[in-house]
């Protein structure tokens, strides 16, 4: 039982207590009158008197008279012995009963009890000061306490390397670090260190966090979880006195794998960007790095992080010694994302012979996370329409769902309006079409979904880790598609295309700024560095190094590269307007058609 419990219960039997007291003495009392002394000599003379009771005192005396056997009389004597010797003879006769009180324990303690009550009340008060004091000196004792959750080996939900598909090298590296916590021994024998800290890179929902658990549920020890932003705090010293705690707790149970997610909160470089160099989070970090460089090589503790940025910690936090190795855990290709769609859909009720290569070929790009997410949406989607099996149509639904948002049917769109996305969508796909390089397309709607008020989606013909000069240069002639077809038609422009030359250009100037893509200004890249200031980089690697002429002839290269794929889109659409008409027009009419009916469009 705990302190508060114990004065809950003190304090619950004092009621009781003095509850039970004053119904003692309601129940033990009869109906009480005075009575004066002559009166109770007359009676006594009149043989009226039943029984007579004196005080311990003698002082006075309780009297109950034959006919009032419910009623005490109580009577002042005057003088107890002038009053025995008057009725001395009385009471040898047997005409009534005299006796003299006995002090009862009730009589003893009842002058007293007023006091004990206050005695009492006045020791819970004090008892629950004490307790609220020594709350708030817990608590700010517990403030410095590391906020690591700890997985024990023992949990049900433990994961292992079968949970995690679609990355087949990364697990291979981690099955040493498994192997080395089951079996320590084997490698100190041999004079090995194996590496204290493991860094996983990688975009959000590659599979990061999975991993780590999935080394722990192998390797069969506790796991200590925390993210990165837990350690910092306002107070000065608190995120230090946090690290040295969850070490400490490390090693009360080590063999084990402490997992810092997002470690960029805490492990940014120090003495960079606007915050100075002096402050929690430095102090922080500091502290993290005496702790991991201080491990002895028989602790067998680990030290797993996750970061999407590896570019802003600090380079004392990468040396070997602290994190030994960084394991790139990147974009599931088409093999891992076929592997990641069986994993999810194993306990879904899907229909026999759905093709998951199909599926993994379509999504192109999609992390784990969105393929979980895409799974859950198509048996979300099949449980709202009352099936009991989850098809193909169900998973695509999903799928663009996931992209693009979900379908606003009820939204009110004017003609006017849905002719303009129908040409809008139709030029993208019709200029689409024509360029060598480009993706085939998957679907074309105009019925508006998420920010967009039509889309045109595209089915990947093979999974690409780059883009050659020609593949960008044909993807701004398909974003200027639309804004050319509304151009040629209704010979007017909208608003409808600004995320479109908003990403054309941004690619132009990459092309000519980032990768050296520019005819005129060869392979050179302008701007340094593009990373924001406050993610722990210095002001200075920000300035333009390249001169004001410079500057003008990047501007002119990227309005040349604009201007020429809207040139190349514009002479597209022009020797197939009937195309770009009918293919509109079926939009008009179906608001969303698939890739097959726009390629029996060209076909008839």
């Amino acid at each position: 039982m705990n302190r508060k419990s114990a004065v809950r219960t003190l304090l619950v039997w004092v009621i009781l207590i003095a509850i039970s007291i004053y119904a003692i003495t309601l129940l033990d009392s009869n109906e009480v009158k005075e009575m004066s002394y002559t009166e109770l000599m007359q009676k006594v003379e009149d043989q009226s008197v039943k029984s007579i009771e004196l005080s311990i005192d003698r002082l006075s005396a309780n009297v109950i008279l034959k006919d009032e056997e419910n009623v005490t009389r109580i009577v002042d004597i005057p003088s107890s012995t002038t009053f025995l010797e008057v009725v001395q003879d009385r009471v040898t006769n047997g005409e009534f009963e005299l006796s003299v009180a006995q002090e009862s324990v009730m009589d003893a303690i009842a002058p007293y009890i007023p006091n004990i009550l206050l005695l009492i009340g006045t020791l819970f008060i004090l008892m629950y000061a004490l307790r609220r004091t020594s709350d708030s000196n817990n608590k700010a004792m517990e403030f410095g306490r590391s906020r690591a959750q700890k997985i024990d080996k023992n949990s049900p939900k433990k994961v292992t390397f079968n949970d995690v598909a679609g990355l087949e090298e990364e697990k291979e590296e981690l099955k040493e670090e498994v192997e080395f916590l089951r079996n320590p021994k084997k490698y100190i024998d041999m004079g090995a260190r194996i590496p204290k800290g493991i860094l996983l890179v990688g975009g959000p929902g590659t599979g990061k966090t999975l991993l780590a658990k999935a080394v722990a549920g192998e390797a069969n020890v506790p796991f200590f979880s925390i993210s990165g932003s837990d350690f910092v705090e306002m107070f000065v010293g608190v995120g230090a006195s946090r690290v040295r705690d969850m070490f400490k707790e490390a090693k009360a149970n080590s063999p084990c794998i402490i997992f810092i997610d997002e470690i960029d909160a805490v492990g940014r470089h120090r003495g960079a960007g606007l915050g100075g160099g002096h402050d929690e989070r430095e102090q922080t970090l500091n502290q993290l790095l005496v702790e991991m460089d201080g491990f002895a090589t028989h602790e067998s503790i680990i030290v797993m992080a996750a970061t999407n940025r590896p570019d802003i910690l600090d380079p004392a936090l990468l040396r070997p010694g602290r994190f030994d190795r960084q394991i790139v855990v990147g974009a599931p290709d088409l093999r891992a994302r076929e592997e990641i769609l069986k994993l999810h859909a194993k306990n879904k009720p899907f229909v026999q012979g759905i093709d998951f290569k199909v599926i993994a070929k379509n999504t192109a790009g999609f992390s784990g996370a969105d393929l979980e997410n895409m799974i859950n949406e198509s048996a979300l989607l099949a449980a709202r329409k009352d099936k009991k099996t989850i098809d193909i149509n169900d998973v695509e639904e999903a799928m663009v769902k996931v992209m693009m948002g979900p379908e606003k049917k009820s939204k009110v769109i004017s003609e006017k309006e849905k002719k303009l996305t129908a040409y809008h969508e139709a030029g993208h796909a019709v200029v689409s079409r024509f360029l060598p390089t480009h993706d085939d397309i998957h679907e074309i709607s105009i019925i508006p979904r998420g920010m967009a008020g039509g889309y045109t989606m595209y089915k990947p013909n093979e999974d690409k880790n780059f883009a050659s000069k020609s593949e960008m240069k044909e993807h701004i002639v398909s974003l200027l598609g639309g804004r050319v077809a509304e151009q040629l038609v209704l010979d007017d422009i909208s608003t409808g295309a600004s995320n479109d030359i908003e990403r054309a250009t941004k690619i132009a100037r990459e092309m000519v700024m980032k990768y050296g893509m520019s005819d005129n200004l060869g392979p050179i890249a302008f701007g340094g560095s593009q990373e924001e200031v406050f993610l722990g980089r210095d002001m200075t690697t920000h300035n333009r190094d390249y001169s004001e002429n410079t500057a003008s002839k990047i501007d002119e290269e990227i309005r040349a590269i604009v201007l020429n794929a809207y040139t190349s889109a514009e002479r597209i659409l022009k020797e197939n307007i009937e195309k770009l008409h009918k293919v509109a027009k079926l939009l008009i009419e179906k608001e969303k058609i698939t890739g097959e009916e726009f390629d029996n469009v060209f076909k008839e």
